[in-house]
């Protein structure tokens, strides 16, 4: 499904099934063909490889991947959602990822899957990959053990080892498979409701059968984000902390910044019994949340944190640059609907410039700012160069 609405979306079946040809195992071919789910128009992609009585580890198809003459965005992302594969088996049966056999999972035709949808997402240029909640299904299937309930364990566990958003959905039929599971993990930037964007294009994967409760199909829509507010996009961690050495703050604030904070600073204040204090903020990304929490609790005496979700304005922004005597000096640009509405110079390369040329940072900040302004118009449309 997640090949077919690739394929519909403007994905290039060419490049799916190089990449595929490229792992250098039996042949395996990739058919297309439209058809209809609930009378919606979607395509679906057929996969039709030879009956294999290899049996294939963790490491064999690692070793495949590593050989294999793939592009390396392509290679890194089969790599993951394979590896994540193996974690959730190996959690689900008891054993270590190199022990596992992935049985179904680890056929032909899975392997054509996920090197096929990470070549397709290659080819299209995604930067960003959003997802809402994963619908799972219900019921029982019948698996290489024998019945297992839906959502299998393996799902589960790859989707709750990425805090992905799941329901059962209306459909009392499996809906997500483990490799499925393992490529929204691997491919996914972001889990939540279609962010802001203006549409491009839109594809739709048909599954192989016609249910009732629902259009069998996988929706992928493609488009450009917006410079506009993105709803519980980022997260608000602070503390109040009384009694930490003021000479450490610096570190602190370096620490979060490296850990993945967008931004971390401190606000002063007066605590219970008169004691001054500070409130440290960090805010970050919900993906870099867990990194910059433990950089807290490592780097400061604080034992809780608060936790905001909180919405942002973001404008579309760009890097340029401008020469001061020969000198390179980079420029921010700030974009609202394709308008300059903002141009500012990087400080460190300003001061950076005027330690070689033996002037005064302000000199130099004065003349960058002028010439950033002269070249990069407020109100200005177009590409950056001038």
């Amino acid at each position: 499904m997640l090949l077919g609405a690739l394929v519909d979306a403007g994905a290039a079946m060419s490049v799916m099934q190089e990449a595929v040809d490229a792992i250098g195992v039996e042949p395996v071919h990739l058919s297309v063909s439209s058809t209809t789910r609930q009378g919606l128009a979607a395509t679906k992609v057929d996969v039709k490889a030879p009956r294999s009585t290899v049996t294939r580890t963790w490491a064999n198809i690692r070793a495949q991947l590593e050989a294999a003459p793939l592009a390396e965005e392509i290679r890194r992302s089969a790599l993951d959602a394979f590896s994540r594969l193996a974690g959730a088996e190996a959690a689900v049966h008891r054993t270590t990822p190199e022990q596992v056999h992935f049985h179904e999972v680890g056929g032909l035709d899975a392997i054509a899957d996920v090197v096929g949808v990470c070549a397709g997402l290659h080819s299209l240029g995604l930067t960003e990959l959003s997802a809402g909640p994963v619908s799972l299904g219900s019921g029982m299937s019948r698996g290489e053990h024998g019945f297992v309930p839906i959502p299998g364990p393996a799902v589960l566990q790859l989707l709750s080892d990425v805090n992905a958003p799941v329901w059962s959905g209306p459909a009392h039929h499996e809906m997500c498979t483990p490799t499925g599971a393992a490529l929204l993990a691997a491919t996914v930037t972001r889990w939540q409701e279609m962010p802001l964007m203006r549409v491009r294009t839109v594809g739709h994967g048909a599954g192989s059968r016609e249910i009732d409760e629902v259009a069998n199909v996988v929706r992928l829509i493609v488009g450009e984000p917006v410079g506009q507010p993105e709803t519980g996009t980022a997260v608000l961690l602070e503390s109040n902390v009384d009694d930490m050495d003021a000479r450490l703050w610096p570190d602190v604030l370096a620490g979060l910044l490296t850990a993945g904070a967008s931004d971390a600073w401190l606000t002063p204040i007066l605590m219970k019994k008169g004691r001054p204090a500070y409130t440290l903020h960090a805010l970050c990304a919900p993906k870099a949340e867990a990194e910059v929490r433990t950089q807290i609790f490592a780097r400061t005496s604080t034992i809780g944190l608060r936790r905001i979700p909180v919405g942002k304005y973001a404008l579309d922004r760009e890097q340029a640059g401008v020469r001061i005597q020969g000198e390179q000096i980079g420029v921010k640009l700030a974009r609202d609907d394709g308008r300059v509405v903002n141009v500012s110079v990087e400080f460190d390369d300003v001061a950076r410039v005027a330690a070689v040329l033996g002037l005064p940072v302000k000199e130099v900040l004065r003349a960058a700012t002028a010439e950033a302004h002269r070249r990069f118009s407020i109100g200005a449309r177009g590409p950056t160069s001038g």
